[in-house]
């Protein structure tokens, strides 16, 4: 089913009004599910977030107002837009529907297309509200110059260097990228991947990265450009952060020596970097030892050094890159992604076949999470 059908969760004991109500939503565009009892609402919550919930004040074992207050104290659902349904017209039982942040309530006597109606012009008005929403938010980060991501990436005479990014649902996400350049020596590259989606992660994605570009800036400047040793200094105040120390995130850090054209990588919880060699026509996996940052004091951190030699390319990708929706939910396959991306590796014009490939139409609607990919190319 497309995802632009608004899937409703009504909650009723009287089976009666649930189908009819269902057949008629339906027919306007909704994909409905039907609960029966409080018990059966919240297993159904379990698998699946609806866009909208309807539910009866009088039930049995459990009745609206105690089904509200539970959804109220779970952040997963608190947020879900509620609507009391009922047949009792009494006027405090509607306030005290409305005091525990219903949307609205509406008479079991309206007509069902009235109903329909109400309901859509709900959703309609909370989607406007919402891309308001962003949209404000939007121009503040851009008045504040603030981004997570670059416009683009940066010039360099011995290596070409590009990214593709996709947030998820087109919100700010917790991917960041970046590239930083200190003098005529070194570019430093940076991919992480804040756990979790949306605003939440993208606000904590100017803290890592906050602290990463300090480090790097601060250990050239002392003169240490292994990149273990960099991490391991960001891994140890991320760590002591009373903040942060609680967020998890990744990071693939590389650093290209602009003299010497030698690349060395260290990962943090990241995805193994894939490695094609022109001269062998062949690609490998770049392996790396370090956990997430901040989890533990000492995240046993290594360094890889990588001969990179005219034609060679470097792929580094977050998890998103990897996930996949299909019939039966959605799953990681890093081993997948490899088979899709190697055979495109390699080739003139190498990104515009991973973009076809992996930011095509079909891709876009599988996409359950932030999605970044940096390409590096030996000239």
């Amino acid at each position: 089913m497309p995802d632009s059908l608004k899937k409703i969760l009504l909650v009723d004991d009287d089976r009666f009004i649930l189908t009819l109500i269902c057949r008629m939503l339906y027919r306007k565009g909704f994909i409905c599910r039907k609960a029966d009892s409080v018990k059966m609402a919240l297993q159904m919550l379990e698998k699946e977030t609806p866009d909208i919930i309807l539910s009866d004040y009088s039930m049995p074992v459990m009745d609206g107002f105690q089904f509200r207050q539970m959804l109220l104290n779970d952040k997963r659902w608190r947020n879900v837009p509620f609507v009391f349904f009922t047949s009792f017209a009494d006027q405090e039982l509607a306030q005290r529907g409305l005091d525990l942040k219903a949307i609205d309530y509406i008479d079991k006597n309206t007509p069902i297309p009235l109903v329909v109606s109400k309901l859509t012009n709900i959703l309609d008005t909370i989607r406007k509200q919402h891309e308001q929403s962003i949209h404000e938010i939007g121009a503040a980060a851009r008045a504040l110059n603030l981004r997570s991501v670059p416009e683009r990436a940066p010039e360099n005479k011995s290596f070409k260097f590009d990214f593709l990014h996709q947030s998820f649902e087109n919100y700010p996400g917790g991917d960041f990228i970046d590239f930083i350049t200190t003098g005529d020596d070194y570019t430093f590259i940076i991919l992480g991947d804040v756990m979790g989606k949306k605003w939440g992660a993208w606000f904590f994605s100017f803290n890592f990265l906050s602290y990463i570009r300090s480090a790097i800036r601060l250990c050239v400047f002392e003169g240490d450009i292994s990149t273990a040793s960099i991490v391991n200094k960001i891994n140890r105040v991320v760590n002591l952060d009373p903040v942060l120390s609680d967020v998890l995130s990744t990071l693939s850090l590389v650093m290209i020596n602009h003299k010497t054209t030698e690349v060395r990588y260290t990962g943090a919880g990241d995805m193994p970097p894939i490695f094609y060699n022109r001269a062998a026509g062949s690609c490998s996996q770049v392996q790396s030892s370090g956990m997430l940052l901040g989890v533990m004091p000492d995240g046993q951190y290594d360094e890889q050094i990588i001969d990179m030699l005219p034609g060679d390319q470097l792929i580094i990708v977050t998890d998103g890159m990897t996930d996949f929706r299909n019939k039966g939910g959605t799953k990681t396959d890093y081993r997948l992604f490899v088979e899709k991306v190697g055979p495109l590796l390699g080739r003139e014009n190498t990104m515009e076949f991973i973009k076809k490939e992996t930011f095509s139409e079909q891709a876009d609607s599988e996409v359950i999470d932030d999605r970044s990919l940096l390409f590096i190319e030996r000239k």
